[in-house]
């Protein structure tokens, strides 16, 4: 048996599978775009819990943004194993992830004692612009993708872009962590993990300027076409 055919025998036992059956779902809603359509819906519901002022509302927004991001995790998985991706998903998922992120940034922003946590009012500055390079980022590279697309050629994600994602899904996950214990308790533990939450943030910001020049450097013949 040749590749070709073993491809072709693989491919028939995973569409033959019980699980198979339940990710395909019907036309281009399959389950792996439904969970990218899932986590742009939770945005708003992240935003409302987060400024929704009852006990415990930032362990509420926590969870939400914690089962969004599970989505990216897990929508990728199952599109790729059963071979369920779709031009949709392409589409939805990195605009999901980019506006999640950016979302939950934004709205800690609103909120400066997260960022000055007896640093100063410099830090918010310092925050401030965190998040824009984090913003530019994504918008240069989603254009660059753009003129890469358009010259057909297919730019993949590298492991630094994995690494900065992971750093920022942490970074909000904690940051938001240490405002819901700060909330219910004077307890010290609270500002030791915004701390923690905010080394996570500098990485994130550090990993994001890397990724980014590494993305351009990479592929820097897409603008010279």
């Amino acid at each position: 048996m040749n590749e070709n055919q073993e491809n072709k025998t693989e491919i028939d036992d995973i569409q033959n599978s019980r699980g198979y059956k339940f990710a395909a779902g019907k036309g281009v809603m399959n389950l792996p775009n439904k969970l990218t359509i899932s986590r742009v819906v939770m945005i708003p519901f992240f935003v409302l819990f987060f400024y929704v002022q009852f006990t415990g509302h930032y362990f509420v927004a926590l969870a939400v943004f914690i089962i969004a991001a599970l989505t990216d995790l897990f929508d990728g998985k199952i599109a790729r194993k059963y071979h369920l991706v779709t031009n949709l998903g392409k589409f939805l998922d990195p605009i999901a992830d980019k506006v999640l992120v950016s979302t939950a940034f934004i709205v800690l922003l609103t909120i400066p004692s997260v960022f000055t946590q007896n640093l100063g009012s410099w830090a918010i500055i310092v925050a401030g612009c965190g998040v824009a390079i984090i913003l530019g980022r994504e918008i240069i590279v989603s254009g660059f993708r753009t003129v890469a697309a358009d010259a057909g050629i297919v730019i993949a994600a590298d492991k630094l872009g994995k690494y900065k994602t992971t750093f920022q899904d942490i970074s909000i996950a904690v940051l938001l962590g240490g405002m819901g214990i700060a909330e219910l308790t004077d307890n010290i533990a609270g500002v030791i993990i915004n701390y923690i939450g905010l080394a996570c943030f500098a990485v994130a910001i550090v990993l994001t300027l890397l990724s980014g020049i590494n993305y351009i450097v990479k592929n820097i013949e897409v603008l010279k076409k």
